[in-house]
C-alpha cells in the first residue's frame, strides 16, 4: 500500500482542518470529491496520508495525542469531522526560538497560552525514528528562526519541506540550493488558499491586463479572530507576510503598481470572528477613453479549510517528487499552492504547468518564464 508519512509542526487550526480533512474524505467515493482539487495524485489518495509526528511549544498541545491536541485550545476553526483515528503521536516540544509573539499574553483571550515546561525534542531525531517523509510548516508568521530551524532537521533527516508560512526557503536562492544539493523536494512560500483573497486578487489583476483596461490603484484589507490574526498584531512579524501578498498581486501586472499605489496585508484581529477571515478589496482602473472605473470586493471564508485544499496538494507533489528523486523547489507545485513560490506565473499557466508535471508529461527544472509560458502552450 502507498503511503505518505507526515509530521506537521504547529499544530493549530490548519493542521485541524488538514487532519479533519484526511479522515472527512476517507469514507467518500471517488466520484464524491467536492472540495478537492485532485481527488488523487500520482495515484496517492487523502487516505494514504498517515501523520506519525507533531510539534509544538503550548501547554496544552505538547505531551497530548494528536487526536486531541487538534482540538485543544485556542483552536477555533469549523469542526467538520469530530470523529479521528488514534493516531499513536504524541505532539512533542519543539524548539521556541521566535515561534511566540511576545505580545500574545497582553490578550485574555491568551492568557491560557503557556510554552511547555519540556526541553525541546531533537527535530531531526524524531523524524529518523518516525520515517516521516514530508513535513509541513504551519509555524506562526514571522517565525524566521524557527522554521529555519525545521527546514535545517528535513535537511538533516532527509525530509521533504512543505512550508505554508511567509519565510522565505524554497523562495530563497541560499536555501533552495542547499534543498537542491541533498537532491529533497522542498514547497513554498507561504500557502495559496483554495479560494481566498489573494488567488482571488491576482485573478482579477490579470484580467484587467487582459481586458486592455489599466489598474491605477488597490488594496487588500483582511481580518480575522484566529491565533493567526492575533500573532500578527505584532507588526515586526507582518514584513514577509506584506512582501508575499504585495509581490502575489503584483507579478500578474503587466507593469508592477508604484509603492504608494498598493496596499495589501493584515489590517486587524476581530477576536469574534474566530477562523473566519474577511477580505475587502478595492480596485480602481481607467477603461476606454480613460474613463475611471472601480471595484469593491468583500469575501468571506473559514481561513484554516481554505488553506487545507491545497496544503493536501502540496503534501502529495512533495511526496511524488520523493518517489521521482526529484530534489529542490518544485517550481510547479509552489506556483499553484504557494503565494511567493520561486517563480511567478499566471494562474491558469501554473496550473496547465502543474498537471503536466503530476502526469509526467515532461521536465521543467531551470526554464525561463516565457520559455515555460511556451511550455504550457504546447
Amino acid at each position: 500500500m502507498k503511503t505518505i508519512r507526515l509530521a506537521i509542526a504547529g499544530v493549530g487550526n490548519c493542521a485541524s482542518s488538514l487532519l479533519q480533512g484526511i479522515e472527512y474524505y476517507r469514507t467518500r467515493t471517488s466520484a464524491d470529491t467536492a472540495g478537492l482539487m485532485h481527488a488523487a495524485i500520482g495515484g496517492y489518495r487523502l487516505d494514504d496520508v498517515r501523520a506519525v509526528a507533531a510539534f509544538d511549544v503550548d501547554r496544552r498541545k505538547v505531551g497530548k495525542p494528536l487526536e486531541e491536541a487538534i482540538f485543544a485550545q485556542p483552536q477555533c476553526t469549523t469542526v467538520f469531522q469530530r470523529d479521528l483515528p488514534s493516531y499513536g503521536v504524541t505532539v512533542r516540544m519543539g524548539p521556541v526560538l521566535d515561534s511566540v509573539a511576545a505580545h500574545m499574553n497582553d490578550y485574555p483571550e491568551a492568557q491560557a497560552f503557556r510554552i511547555a515546561d519540556e526541553e525541546p525534542c531533537d527535530v531531526a531525531a524524531v523524524l529518523r525514528e518516525t520515517g516521516a517523509e514530508v513535513l509541513v510548516c504551519y509555524l506562526p508568521v514571522g517565525s524566521e528562526e524557527a522554521v529555519r530551524h525545521y527546514a535545517q532537521a528535513c535537511l538533516d533527516a532527509g525530509v521533504a519541506f512543505v512550508n505554508c508560512i511567509p519565510v522565505f526557503i524554497a523562495s530563497d536562492p541560499q536555501w533552495s540550493k542547499r534543498f537542491r544539493e541533498r537532491n529533497i523536494p522542498i514547497v513554498g512560500d507561504d500557502i495559496k488558499s483554495q479560494l481566498g483573497a489573494t488567488i482571488v486578487h491576482r485573478m482579477l489583476a490579470r484580467l484587467m491586463g487582459d481586458r486592455g483596461v489599466k489598474l491605477r490603484r488597490t488594496y487588500q484589507l483582511n481580518t480575522g479572530g484566529n491565533t493567526d490574526f492575533l500573532n500578527m498584531i505584532e507588526q515586526r512579524r507582518l514584513k514577509s507576510k506584506r512582501i508575499s501578498k504585495t509581490e502575489s498581486v503584483q507579478s500578474q501586472l503587466d507593469e508592477p503598481l508604484a509603492k504608494e499605489n498598493i496596499h495589501i496585508g493584515p489590517s486587524d484581529y476581530v477576536q469574534w470572528q474566530k477562523d473566519n477571515k474577511v477580505c475587502f478589496v478595492r480596485m480602481e482602473w481607467d477603461g476606454f477613453g480613460d474613463v475611471p472605473m472601480n471595484l469593491e470586493l468583500r469575501l468571506s471564508v473559514e481561513d484554516s479549510p481554505n488553506s487545507a485544499g491545497v496544503a493536501i496538494d502540496a503534501i502529495r507533489c512533495a511526496k511524488l517528487a520523493l518517489d521521482r528523486k526529484i530534489g529542490g523547489p518544485l517550481q510547479e507545485v509552489s506556483a499553484v499552492c504557494m503565494k511567493h513560490p520561486p517563480k511567478q506565473f499566471r494562474d491558469s499557466v501554473a496550473r496547465d504547468l502543474l498537471e503536466r508535471w503530476i502526469d509526467d508529461d515532461y521536465e521543467i527544472t531551470t526554464l525561463t518564464s516565457n520559455e515555460m509560458l511556451a511550455a504550457a502552450r504546447s
